[in-house]
């Protein structure tokens, strides 16, 4: 590929996702698109339970798989390693343009909050997660995390140089804010359903399996700077770091 049209590839891919991302937000809290986390009306339980999670795995193992080293050593033999970034994020945002579409909303009520108060305040964390999502990435180079500086620099010329891994804000407070506003985003519902409930378990699930492989390969690239910081940095949540500390929920958000 030309550097001209590695740029165009990076540039579609980027505002995919972006527009993806867009769409979550409205499809997770049921904003102004046509088919959101809780629209249509399903036949079988059973069914829509099952093609549900059969989405959720999909995306599951396409993110995982292809995020790993070794995947990327096979895969940059088929692919110029400048569009490898921008290829994950591109079927990342497919598979869940997919799940989108194909999802069977379950709209049995779990709970409501009917407080005018409540709502906002529930709504305000909703808002914060997504928040916390976008800034954790520019905290560690959004343009990078999702392929587009990659083939910007390959267009200008110059070589590929991997961001350097420091401890800023939020990255000081808990090792993957980014991940935490997803969940805060996920399960931050004044009307949760059944569907939205399987949607906020499923999820949750991966993303607490997708950061263990993820630190498997921090630790692998990094070694002892990122064990420090382990040690040190809470997982998720901001709890008080007493490494002989007993309580169970800190070690379960602390692996």
């Amino acid at each position: 590929m030309t550097r001209l049209l590695i740029l165009i590839y990076g540039l579609v891919a980027y505002f995919i996702f972006f527009g993806t991302l867009l769409y979550m937000i409205a499809f997770v809290g049921n904003f102004w698109v046509p088919k959101s986390i809780d629209t249509g009306i399903v036949d079988s339980s059973i069914k829509a339970i099952l093609i549900n999670l059969f989405l959720v795995f999909l995306f599951a193992i396409q993110h995982t798989i292809m995020a790993r080293p070794s995947f990327k050593i096979w895969w940059i033999k088929y692919v110029p390693a400048e569009i490898e970034r921008s290829t994950y994020v591109l079927f990342s945002s497919l598979l869940l343009i997919l799940l989108f579409w194909q999802w069977q909303p379950l709209t049995t009520t779990v709970w409501e909050v009917k407080s005018t108060m409540m709502k906002v305040v529930i709504y305000a964390l909703f808002a914060l997660g997504w928040v916390l999502v976008l800034l954790s990435s520019f905290l560690i180079n959004h343009f990078d995390l999702f392929g587009l500086r990659q083939v910007v620099l390959c267009w200008k010329g110059k070589n590929y140089t991997p961001v350097e891994f420091k401890e800023s804000f939020l990255y000081k407070i808990v090792r993957h804010p980014l991940m935490l506003g997803f969940l805060i985003a996920f399960w931050a519902t004044p009307l949760m359903t059944t569907g939205h409930l399987l949607f906020a378990i499923a999820m949750t699930l991966y993303t607490l399996i997708g950061i263990w492989f993820e630190e498997k390969t921090l630790i692998a690239e990094l070694g002892d700077d990122y064990i420090k910081y382990k040690e040190k940095t809470p997982m998720l949540f901001p709890l008080p770091n007493n490494p002989k500390s007993k309580c169970p929920i800190k070690n379960l958000f602390n692996f």
